[in-house]
């Protein structure tokens, strides 16, 4: 089962209405899976038969419904589905169960590797089947794939990409250099990126105004850089910081 409370102006507690709760209220069905996403305005899960459904304001096209229409009440967008993003905002993204990465939403800086900036409001796939997590903020992706690439796209403001660049768009996937990531363990948020790699190592970079890459000063790194340890387990951030478990718990 699957619940849902707390800010509802534009129905993203997926209740047929807009009103606010402030406790858990069960959001209809009984095969809902783990793989749950929250935006600031809508909602995205999977169901145990591989089925996606969205809800919530529908700005950009975000939901994927081919529309730009607000849904209180979940939607089907059709296909069989196994992940969804780690986090997203105004442009979104989800893997089929045959390992192809589709995307949706606005696209103003290329960041649904679709080589353009046509703003999509039903999904497009990007180039290649093997592809096994993706996570996006308002203006770029991040994705990896079952090889142990991380390939990303869109603004690269404030060196987010990890290429080693300055400010530039680019529409299409580019590949970060290295083959170990961890497919699981990555994450991308408002000019914040980590990632671990298949060692245990953790690397962040993007903007650092407020220090929240971990690496002991406020300097913009534009290429990953280690943060110190070789024991990290798990990975979350926000929009100005993240947190980290290691392997000793």
């Amino acid at each position: 089962t699957l619940w849902s409370w707390g800010y509802n102006i534009y129905g993203q507690l997926g209740q047929n209405d807009k009103t606010t709760r402030s406790s858990p209220v069960q959001i209809p069905g009984t095969t809902w899976s783990s793989e749950i996403v929250n935006s600031y305005y809508q909602s995205m899960a999977i169901k145990t038969d591989g089925t996606l459904w969205t809800w919530g304001s529908n700005q950009f096209g975000v939901l994927g419904t081919n529309s730009n229409t607000t849904y209180s009440s979940p939607v089907q967008i059709p296909g069989s589905w196994s992940k969804l993003p780690k986090n997203y905002f105004y442009n979104n993204g989800a893997i089929k169960s045959g390992g192809e990465l589709w995307m949706w939403g606005r696209n103003d800086k290329g960041n649904l590797g679709q080589n353009n900036k046509t703003e999509y409001s039903s999904p497009r796939q990007v180039p290649g089947t093997t592809w096994a997590g993706v996570s996006c903020d308002q203006n770029r992706t991040l994705a990896t794939k079952t090889d142990g690439t991380l390939w990303a796209w869109g603004e690269y403001d404030q060196g987010t990409l990890g290429l080693n660049q300055e400010s530039v768009t680019i529409s299409s996937p580019v590949q970060i250099p290295g083959t170990t990531w961890h497919t699981e363990n990555f994450f991308i948020s408002d000019r914040l990126v980590a990632a671990m790699k298949t060692d245990g190592t953790l690397w962040t970079w993007g903007s650092n105004s407020q220090g929240g890459l971990g690496q002991n000063n406020k300097t913009k790194y534009s290429s990953p850089t280690q943060v110190p340890g070789t024991a990290w387990a798990d990975i979350y951030q926000g929009n100005s910081g993240m947190m980290a478990i290691q392997t000793a718990g």
